[in-house]
Formats: C-alpha cells, structure tokens, sequence
C-alpha cells in the first residue's frame, strides 16, 4: 500500500522534491530513479509522468533493476523483465496520483 494515494498530478509537481522523492521510491525502490522523474517536474499530464518512468527504468543498471524487483516481490509477477517492473511502476504511480478526474468534493 502506497502512503501517497491518490496526491494527484498538481500536487506532486508541487510538493518538495524530497518528498516527490519519497513518494516516487514506494512506486519503484528506486533512489536514482525517482531522483530523476522528481528533477523532471512540472509534468503537463500523467502520460508525460508515466514516459518518463518508463525511459528512466530503461536507463537502469542490472542491479538496479535486481533490487527493484526483489522490494515488490510481493507483487504478481510473470518474468524479471523491464516490462513487468514498468507495469507495476505504473500502477504504483497511478494508485499515488489517484483518479484522472480526481475525486469528488464532499
């Protein structure tokens, strides 16, 4: 479970870049990752976010794609690829800025 669910899209480009930090390392585990989708923002709209992520995972070494997979061990997962690690980064991501159409007033 994400500590951050559901902060949408305006918010995290507006939160300190150690707590986007914090926030994007419960999407993937990830220090250097989630320091360089932080550095990236303002992000224009979520595909802009989840593109991002996923050419950051690209640029990923081995390991750190080893380390990331071991810390969401606990998620469905078919194969140790790259694929299957930016799946799950994306749910993670999009549980963390929660609906497109946020949710309503109460």
């Amino acid at each position: 479970m994400l500590m951050h669910q559901g902060i949408g899209l305006e918010r995290f480009n507006e939160i300190s870049r150690a707590r986007a930090i914090h926030v994007l390392f419960s999407c993937c585990s990830n220090v250097t990752w989630s320091a360089k989708l932080a550095d990236a923002r303002p992000y224009p709209d979520r595909d802009a976010l989840l593109a991002k992520a996923d050419v950051e995972l690209l640029a990923l070494s081995q390991g750190d794609l080893d380390r990331a997979f071991e810390a969401v061990a606990h998620e469905q997962v078919s194969d140790g690829s790259v694929t299957e690690l930016a799946r799950i980064a994306r749910g993670r991501i999009a549980r963390m800025l929660g609906p497109i159409e946020g949710y309503p007033e109460y």
